[in-house]
Parts: structure tokens; sequence; C-alpha cells
């Protein structure tokens, strides 16, 4: 399973804008193939920062779902509305039982 997570931060006008294209995004994203979760969330500390974590299935998943126009769109779009590039990290994991 790969993990991906990260963060990008708006300006004060543009946040309206990020969170609606996020959710719109996160919403879409579900339905790919290889998809187990995906999620985004303000900060409780910076109301300005959204916070994406996403699981996928493998590296093929991942790969065709950067591939998508509708996800390579978003990406540019927040480039465009936010205060600061942001990061991204993808991790690989294994589900242990404890």
């Amino acid at each position: 399973m790969l993990i991906v997570s990260g963060d990008v931060t708006a300006r004060p006008h543009t946040i309206a804008d990020m969170t609606r294209a996020a959710l719109e995004h996160v919403h879409r994203s579900r339905l790919e193939p290889g998809c187990i979760s995906h999620h985004v969330s303000l900060d409780a500390e910076n109301p300005l920062r959204l916070m994406f974590f996403e699981r996928w299935s493998d590296a093929a998943a991942l790969k065709a779902h950067f591939a998508v126009p509708a996800s390579r769109t978003f990406w540019k779009l927040l480039q465009e509305l936010a205060a600061e590039p942001g990061a991204m990290q993808i991790c690989e994991a294994v589900e242990i039982k404890l």
C-alpha cells in the first residue's frame, strides 16, 4: 500500500476556491481503481492550510491517478491559488496487527 500525504496553504481570498476544488478532486479520486481512501481537511492550527491523506493499493494505481487529466488540472489550479507551493510525500506501508 502507498500512503500519500501533502499540504498546501491558501491565500485568505483563495481558501474557499481551493477547498471547493480539493473536495471535488477527493470525491472523484475515491472512484478510481486502487484508491483505498482519499481525504482533505483544514489544519486546526492554520485554517488556510489544506491537508491531504490518501491510501493507494499500489504504484500502478497511483501513477494512473497522477495521469488523469483532472488530477493534473487540479494540481495546476492549486499552484495558482496557493500562497506557497506546498509539499507531497509518498511512502510505502505495510499494515501490521498489534
